[in-house]
């Protein structure tokens, strides 16, 4: 991985970003949950940093895209499955190199794919910038190290879901992941380190499995060292949740290396994989259709789920 801050990071910085509201807060109808005891759930009067930006520059698909930053009170939003209800559950992890989510890109308009599809989207806004990350570009030498506040919010929300299945008519059987870049990151780290929480235990949500019953990594990062090994922090094990993989081979951010040795790594453990590579595509495409073979990857993830008898 190149010693960069990630794509959409990097872009938010250099074309100016600006602030549009002090929170985000998810289109009418969806309501921010505090997944955390004694934390205001965001739009009520509260002091916090958070900000919410736009780029106005069109980056993808012909429209621009809104990050949020600066997330101290992470916090969950339910979409509700659209028609048959499958009961499954996906909790959705944007990306943004710890630094921002891409909350419309990778995760909005993921969650209302899914709910489309008969499957319960939990988007989780996790804690952002989360240590030892930095927003400063070529200064970060922890690329490979565990970002504790995100997995912990990770953690924590999987266990909540799966507390809540009844209540939300999910299979506690079917609930998995699906995460961009650093979020596909965040993916591999639920993943693998699901045998103990990174946080003392709270209340019921934190005697819940935390580990996902699969597992989507979209143009994941992080995941292989410079000499191309696999992150020794992603301790991959004959437990680890059935993963599908997609990334392009023109991905000049996270480069596709990062899905090769993953996938390698959870082959050799039996663990069941899908990878899918195409050759162009780049980085941050999210769902946004476009000429690419690549942007179809939707219809693949859906037959995958399919195949493992999870919708």
């Amino acid at each position: 991985m190149k010693p960069v801050l990630f794509a959409l990071g990097l872009a938010f910085v250099c074309t100016g970003l600006h602030a549009q509201t002090s929170t985000w807060q998810p289109s009418p109808g969806h309501t921010q949950i505090a997944i955390w005891p004694g934390v205001v759930p965001d739009g009520q009067p509260v002091p916090g940093p958070e900000k919410t930006m736009q780029n106005p520059k069109e980056l993808t698909g012909g429209r621009p895209m809104e990050a949020v930053t600066n997330v101290t009170q992470p916090t969950m939003t339910v979409y509700a499955p659209r028609g048959k209800n499958t009961g499954a559950a996906v909790v959705v992890f944007p990306g943004g190199g710890f630094q921002i989510l891409a909350i419309d890109l990778e995760g909005t308009e993921v969650c209302d794919w899914l709910a489309s599809r008969g499957i319960t989207c939990v988007l989780l806004k996790y804690r952002v910038p989360s240590v030892p990350y930095v927003w400063q570009c070529d200064c970060r030498p922890h690329n490979l190290t565990t970002s504790v506040p995100s997995l912990q919010d990770a953690q924590r929300t999987m266990g909540l879901v799966r507390l809540h299945a009844r209540e939300w008519h999910i299979d506690p059987h079917k609930v998995g992941v699906l995460g961009f870049s650093a979020g596909g990151y965040l993916v591999a780290e639920v993943s693998t380190k699901f045998k103990r929480r990174l946080y003392a235990p709270v209340d019921a949500a934190d005697q819940e499995s935390s580990r996902p019953d699969f597992a989507i990594a979209i143009y994941p990062g992080h995941l292989t060292t410079a000499h191309a090994a696999l992150n020794p922090n992603v301790p991959v094990s004959r437990d680890t949740s059935p993963t599908f993989l997609l990334q392009a081979e023109n991905d000049d951010t996270d480069g596709v290396g990062q899905s090769l040795v993953y996938y390698a790594a959870l082959k050799n453990a039996g663990v069941p994989v899908e990878m899918h590579l195409y050759a162009q595509g780049g980085h941050a495409f999210g769902l946004r259709r476009n000429k690419l073979p690549i942007s179809q990857w939707p219809d693949l993830v859906d037959a995958w789920l399919g195949t493992i008898g999870m919708i």
